[in-house]
């Protein structure tokens, strides 16, 4: 299958504008709820658009009759809206002091309309809000500006929806990360386990950007989205609502379980095995209680079970057991899940070594994520590293690839880094060069970069899986100064400072000796 790169990353110019527009009549409602208003409407407003389209397309094909039946929508992926749910109605009525009741009942009606968004949109939100109804008409008209079906081979809607979640998690801070992952974090995994064809699982999806980036993955590179299915799940309720909204506005069909749900305690799907698995748990999860009310659990088979003071290899051993025979799973953990040995964890990973699922470790730099400055770590597991002619992979039982690339990445604003299109490139064509893959090249190990370990190497380091153990250091560059002539520079230097020093210290001395502490 013909592949290409990561695509670089767009102009946002008009995506920026409208977040000015829209941030600027906030007032004093908190960004965490702010986000459900601005991007209900966003929803509202793009689902109306593909509504007022087809109905268009109905009456030039001489089917008027037709246009208020469910069926001749969703026939083509489109969902059916009400008279008093279409945009062109919350516009008119935008000025009357009962706008936020009438936005309320319009999302009902959508829902109650369409099954597949049973669970999926605020239930009388903007009411209990007690949004400023002026600025809520301001932001009815700043929203009305987006033409969602402008442009057929753009996803306008769905970059306006990506930008904005970004902005919100970095409004947010912690709260923030709880639903949004960094973009380039994800493209990052998707360009790693290259998610073509089969099932794609998301235990922790959060607002359903690896599903996002999981199909514009598909697409970039030329293959067919109805090749992938998509499962995934949410404890909390108001980003399972994001989430079907996310994936609603682009147009993509997902398993997101009946309801908001734990995944250690309601698993929404219990007999799913999974090809390709993307996530990002919750860092350092406490007091998750799985280890005193899930003693018996099959996914702990054969491992110790995870400790209940934090819920980290409770997410490994719960993806492990989700991963079909040749499955592949990328997800992002806090970097003490590579070390640590608290409570069982050092024994597991063990474990997990000797069992061969470990394929690749990344250490990746700090900055990278709205919710912590710690420097974070992506896992790559599979249960199949055997050869693959088909796919070009050569054998690597019994082997695992670490990458350091703390290094990487550069500065976007004061406190925020991100991976460039190149950096993703490098980090995966090491990888699948690594993995054989002849269009990548041949691997070799770096030092300070990259290495492909044995079980051997890492029983050496205790299993400990932190890739500046296993790389080394990278080579000092030659400068082309003579040694000679850099230790006499270097001597130089010395002697004057030690020379400054002296003249300090009796300056100190005769200091000390005038408040009468002279020896």
């Amino acid at each position: 299958m013909a592949k290409k790169k990561v695509a670089p990353k767009n102009d946002k110019g008009f995506e920026e504008f409208l977040w000015d527009s829209a941030n600027r009549l906030r007032g004093s409602v908190e960004s965490s709820e702010y986000k459900h208003v601005v991007l209900s409407l966003i929803f509202l407003k793009f689902v109306s658009d593909k509504f007022e389209e087809r109905r268009a397309e109905l009456i030039a094909e001489g089917k008027e009759k037709y246009t208020d039946m469910v069926e001749f929508y969703t026939m083509k992926n489109v969902f059916y809206l009400p008279e008093t749910s279409r945009w062109n109605y919350i516009q008119q009525h935008a000025k009357q002091d009962d706008i936020a009741i009438k936005i309320d009942s319009a999302l009902t009606a959508v829902e109650k309309s369409n099954a597949s968004l049973k669970g999926a949109l605020p239930d009388n939100y903007f009411s209990r809000l007690g949004l400023d109804g002026s600025k809520l008409s301001a932001l009815i008209d700043a929203i009305n500006n987006i033409d969602t079906v402008r442009d057929k081979e753009e996803d306008v809607v769905g970059r306006v929806y990506e930008y904005f979640l970004g902005k919100f998690a970095a409004a947010e801070g912690k709260l923030g990360g709880e639903f949004y992952t960094p973009k380039c974090v994800v493209n990052l995994i998707a360009e790693m386990i290259e998610p073509y064809k089969g099932k794609i699982y998301d235990p922790c999806c959060g607002s359903g950007g690896m599903f996002v980036q999981s199909l514009k993955f598909v697409r970039s590179h030329h293959g067919n989205t109805k090749d992938i299915s998509v499962y995934g799940q949410e404890f909390t309720s108001t980003t399972y609502k994001l989430a079907k909204m996310n994936l609603a506005v682009r147009g993509l069909s997902a398993n997101l379980g009946e309801l908001p749900a734990d995944s250690f305690f309601k698993d929404q799907h219990p007999d799913l095995k999974a090809d390709y698995i993307m996530a990002n748990p919750p860092f350092n999860m406490k007091a998750w209680r799985g280890a005193d009310e899930l003693v018996d659990d099959s996914r702990w088979s054969g491992y110790e079970i995870p400790p209940t003071g934090n819920a980290n290899y409770a997410w490994i051993l719960h993806i492990v057991s989700k991963l079909s025979e040749h499955g592949v799973a990328g997800f992002v953990l806090a970097n003490g899940s590579m070390s640590t040995n608290t409570s069982g964890e050092g024994a597991i990973r063990q474990k997990m070594v000797e069992n061969d699922l470990v394929d690749c470790m990344i250490a990746l730099p700090g900055q990278l994520f709205y919710t912590v400055q710690i420097p974070v770590c992506l896992w790559f597991l599979t249960k199949d590293k055997k050869a693959d002619s088909e796919r070009g992979y050569r054998n690597r039982e019994g082997e695992t690839l670490f990458i350091d690339a703390r290094k990487i990445g550069s500065m976007i604003s004061r406190t925020q880094k991100e991976l460039d299109y190149d950096d993703i490139a490098a980090i995966a064509r090491t990888y699948h060069a690594w993995r054989g893959e002849a269009k990548d090249g041949v691997y070799e190990d770096k030092a300070g970069y990259c290495k492909s370990a044995t079980l051997d190497d890492m029983r050496k380091h205790d299993f400990v899986l932190t890739p500046g153990r296993y790389v080394g250091a990278a080579p000092i560059e030659d400068d082309g100064i003579p040694f000679e002539t850099k230790m006499t520079e270097m001597s130089r230097t010395l002697y004057g400072q030690m020379e400054e020093a002296a003249k300090l210290d009796e300056v100190i001395r005769k200091n000390l000796e005038g408040l009468g502490y002279g020896e």
